[in-house]
């Protein structure tokens, strides 16, 4: 399948759910729009969609005019039935075009945090192989308040109720970065302090190299069943 992954910063790529993908057979066309990258004119010769993370919020369309041009175009994606997964703020840029609401949170969530499947989640075939409960890391200072008109919620944590959520069979959203590889989980380590002053480096240094090994595992499984029962190429 060619598919369009929308990155919004060129530090926060697809990572290993990229990688998956390509290593299923698909065709990766990536553009980054906080480089330049434009939004494409149509669906021609696209099969699926990916968004990304970023620093942006979905009401800085003022600063960031691309953010209304990418929110019509999942919508177009999901309207012609092509499968949308959204990551981070791709999961809000989702939710918002589809008919959702996002909204600030009363305190960021950044870091570590469990995830806990909704009983929907427990029987997606999305999750399949995938405990109830895991270990994710976090890092938004905003979040779906309300999903999209017959939205499916799949997950939540503590502090945001809807991590995960399905519009239809092929579009989902997910609040929580399940792509990171090692690196990176240390590298945003220091926009996490940033954005929660209760995130010391140190415990969340700790917290990575606690939780990282299962993360990383549970997370793979979750991007091969993305690029086996999603992006199917069968």
């Amino acid at each position: 399948m060619s598919l369009v992954v929308f990155q919004h910063r060129n530090d926060e790529p697809a990572a290993c759910l990229g990688a998956m993908l390509q290593s299923h057979g698909h065709r990766l066309r990536v553009i980054d729009l906080s480089s330049g990258g434009r939004v494409p004119v149509d669906l021609d010769d696209v099969d699926g969609v990916v968004s990304m993370g970023g620093p942006m919020n979905v009401d800085e369309a003022d600063r960031h005019p691309w953010l209304t041009e990418e929110a019509n175009y999942l919508k177009a994606a999901h309207d012609a039935g092509k499968p949308v997964v959204g990551v981070c703020l791709g999961a809000q840029l989702i939710a918002q075009a589809l008919g959702g609401q996002v909204a600030p949170m009363q305190q960021p969530e950044a870091g570590w945090a469990d995830v806990k499947l909704a009983f929907p989640g427990t029987i997606d075939a999305i999750y399949v192989g995938i405990p109830w409960t895991t270990p994710q890391y976090h890092l938004h200072g905003q979040e779906v308040t309300d999903l999209p008109p017959d939205a499916t919620p799949l997950a939540g944590s503590a502090q945001c109720r809807n991590q995960a959520f399905k519009v239809g069979m092929t579009t989902y959203g997910f609040q929580y970065h399940f792509e990171w590889d090692y690196d990176q989980c240390m590298h945003f380590g220091k926009d996490a302090c940033a954005k929660d002053a209760d995130v010391e480096p140190a415990r969340l240094h700790d917290d990575t190299n606690r939780n990282f090994d299962r993360y990383r595992h549970l997370a793979d499984r979750l991007c091969r069943n993305i690029a086996t029962y999603l992006f199917a190429t069968g």
